[in-house]
């Protein structure tokens, strides 16, 4: 039997991390994944399903380290079904359990999405390049001198198994690249 699934969407909140009480590292997350549905009147509409994660030890620390919302991930998993009390009621939950989880954007273009959508402009906080005082080492090119080529004053003639002792044209046939 096969429990596989493979995701990739979209972080809808800012990745949870908790501690359990053996201090391993669990993170929570939804990926909102687009979906195409067709309507009852035969077009088709863009619909998001929302998928509840979770991922354990490292993989929940890069995440809550790392990880914003509206980030680009790519989610490697199982399904799990589990229930639990609440309130005398049992509630069921189904998620998926993360193997790998990979961020698909680079960090330029989350901060440049993030700005253009005027919200999360802080996502990652910006740390300067050079502490103060730190000035950046100075290099000199080295220098090369350039080979001189003469130029072959006759074009090399060669045997082409034609006949033919002149080079081979090829500009004019219909070549397919």
């Amino acid at each position: 039997m096969i429990n596989r699934v493979v995701l990739v969407g979209r972080l809808t909140r800012d990745v949870e991390v908790r501690k359990t009480q053996s201090n391993l590292s669990v993170a929570s997350f939804t990926v909102a994944c687009d979906s195409r549905r067709r309507a009852a009147d035969g077009s088709t509409q863009n619909q998001a399903d929302f998928i509840n994660c979770v991922a354990w030890r490292q993989t929940a620390d890069f995440l809550g380290q790392y990880a914003r919302k509206g980030a680009m991930v790519g989610v490697e998993g199982r399904l799990q079904s589990r229930s639990y009390d609440r309130d005398g009621q049992k509630v069921y939950v189904t998620e998926v359990v993360c193997d790998n989880v990979q961020l698909l954007e680079s960090r330029a273009q989350s901060e440049a999405r993030a700005q253009s959508a005027g919200g999360y402009q802080d996502s990652y906080q910006q740390q300067p390049a050079y502490q103060q005082g730190y000035q950046q080492p100075s290099y000199q090119q080295p220098s090369y001198q350039q080979p001189s080529y003469s130029q072959p004053s006759q074009q090399p003639s060669y045997d082409d198994g034609f006949g033919s002792s002149a080079g081979l044209d090829i500009s004019s046939d219909d070549l397919p690249f």
